[in-house]
């Protein structure tokens, strides 16, 4: 018996995880998987479906098919086992039985086949052995653990023992400081006079009820006190009022560090920290070019707007390089209009493509290097209704058969870009189990909560100029899939700027610096 491999696969044919047990390409078993929904009768009893080369064992899951591809000469006895015991172990680490709980637990499930299958032969083993053996609980990890909990818990009991100490410690060094007061005998009225100082807003010792208890204090210390009209509301009251409310502040925040584990110290390494958070820069200037694209193509074809909106910022760390000017070259394209900043020199730009100060001894002003808005030197914009200038167009074909509307969307990228990260978003009608997809080039995802399809590719470029998808839907009307949103990225621009030096003012050599140039989409939809 060889099982050459272990797939999971939706009813409409999409596979969510695979594990292969012998060398075959991925082209191979991708075509071995895409061929098996149409090996698949409706109403059928079956549980195999053999071809020229290889066998098909499987079982329904739900909505899943689990599926056991092996050779024609594999005993179907023992095939059926292995599938049988594959078929209790898919609950176990599934929560649901969908694509989304398949594709959260897909290494689960992957690490419990290679506990049944090895080289493509069946493991003599259990449900709860796979499951004992995918947990690889430890006993020398688990006495590990204990052992270090038990050094936290001690290191905790010791750091507060020595906060009490520290506490009590600060306090015996206040009541020995004041030694009148002491002297007398009550540290009853000392604590009363402290709490009293503390209520009071500087004019006296306190009101009310406080006033006779302060008297008292008063009639204890005649002597220390000496000249008490002239002296009782001077300013050394209000120092020593000031002194006792910090001190009684100290006090209150020991005390609950000792008891709530309270560690004070934990704020002050935090404004240590936002300074090291950000990696340390590369470059000492960096220069951003970065276009914002907007258009709007027509269902039918065509394009009612097209606007292309740029900025070159500057970033500069160190405030020794800020005395500069910025060299760059432009591509030349006519129906670019540059603007730059009031600050900036419009002679020197309009002349020699230099960017600079009006005032030569005024340097630029430096930020820090998760500062990513930069400095702005120069904005441009761009409109056109030359079609050949879009980036990529979108074309969809919806039509109604029966009871289905089958949808074909078609992309046409141009040469002048390779898009990255490219998003095409199509509202779908509302309805509860995700679109058909009977065919793509790329990934996609259906998002139910907002009735969206969501087309990926991860990279549009020369060998893939155009693309399509089919899916299926119910019948609806053809509005319903408009308007299409776009998302995509690009590393060049439609003004091709360059920076081509970094001129010193002060003199000396350049300073080294790096260029980054980015085209984002803001507002790209098929209406």
């Amino acid at each position: 018996m060889v099982v050459l491999a272990a797939s999971v696969l939706s009813k409409s044919g999409k596979v969510l995880v695979s594990r292969q047990f012998v060398d075959m390409t991925r082209i191979r078993i991708e075509g071995l998987l895409a061929a098996f929904p149409k090996l698949v009768g409706m109403g059928k009893q079956h549980t195999y479906v053999e071809t020229e080369n290889v066998r098909y064992v499987y079982q329904p899951i739900e909505a899943l098919y689990l599926v056991l591809v092996t050779n024609k000469q594999s005993n179907i006895l023992e095939d059926l086992e292995t599938l049988r015991l594959l078929s209790k172990l898919v609950p176990e680490y599934c929560y649901s039985l969908d694509e989304e709980g398949i594709g959260k637990t897909s290494f689960e499930l992957i690490f419990a086949f290679d506990e049944v299958i090895c080289l493509g032969h069946k493991e003599n083993v259990t449900v709860a052995q796979v499951k004992q053996y995918c947990e690889m609980e430890s006993h020398e990890e688990k006495l590990h653990k204990l052992v270090l909990q038990s050094k936290i818990n001690e290191t905790k009991d010791v750091m507060k023992r020595k906060a009490s100490e520290i506490v009590k410690s600060k306090i015996d060094k206040n009541r020995s400081d004041k030694g009148g007061f002491m002297s007398m005998g009550s540290g009853r009225i000392e604590t009363s006079f402290s709490d009293m100082s503390i209520s009071s807003s500087g004019s006296g010792f306190g009101s009310g009820s406080g006033f006779g208890l302060t008297t008292d204090v008063d009639s204890f210390s005649i002597k220390p006190k000496g000249r008490q009209p002239s002296s009782a509301t001077a300013p050394p009251k209000g120092l020593g009022m000031q002194l006792g409310k910090s001190q009684k502040t100290n006090q209150f925040l020991e005390s609950l560090k000792a008891e709530g584990e309270l560690i004070v110290e934990d704020v002050q390494p935090k404004a240590g920290q936002s300074k090291v958070a950000a990696p340390p820069p590369t470059d000492p200037i960096t220069l951003i070019a970065e276009e914002k694209l907007n258009v709007t193509l027509k269902r039918d074809g065509g394009m009612s707007n097209f606007d292309v909106q740029g900025t070159l910022s500057l970033q500069i760390l160190n405030q020794e390089d800020g005395l500069i000017q910025v060299q760059i070259e432009t591509g030349g394209n006519p129906g670019i209009i540059f603007k730059t900043h009031p600050n900036m020199n419009k002679e020197l730009f309009s002349n020699e493509n230099i960017l600079g100060l009006k005032d030569p001894n005024r340097p630029f002003p430096t930020g820090p290097a998760g500062d990513v808005a930069g400095v702005g030197l120069l904005k441009w914009r761009m409109q056109s209704a030359d079609e050949s200038m879009v980036p990529l167009t979108i074309n969809c074909w919806p039509s109604v058969s029966g009871n289905e509307t089958y949808v074909s969307i078609e992309y046409e990228a141009s040469a002048m870009f390779d898009l990255r990260n490219v998003m095409i978003s199509v509202p779908l009608p509302a309805v509860r189990e995700a679109p058909n997809v009977r065919q793509i080039d790329g990934e996609w995802r259906y998002d139910s909560r907002n009735s969206i399809l969501e087309w990926s590719i991860l990279l549009i470029d020369n060998s893939n100029r155009s693309g399509s998808m089919e899916f299926v839907v119910p019948p609806v009307d053809s509005s319903v899939f408009f308007p299409i949103s776009v998302r995509f990225s690009a590393t060049s621009t439609y003004s091709d700027l360059k920076v081509v030096n970094i001129i010193p003012l002060r003199g000396g050599a350049p300073p080294k610096f790096s260029q980054r140039t980015n085209l984002i989409t803001e507002n790209y939809q098929v209406v």
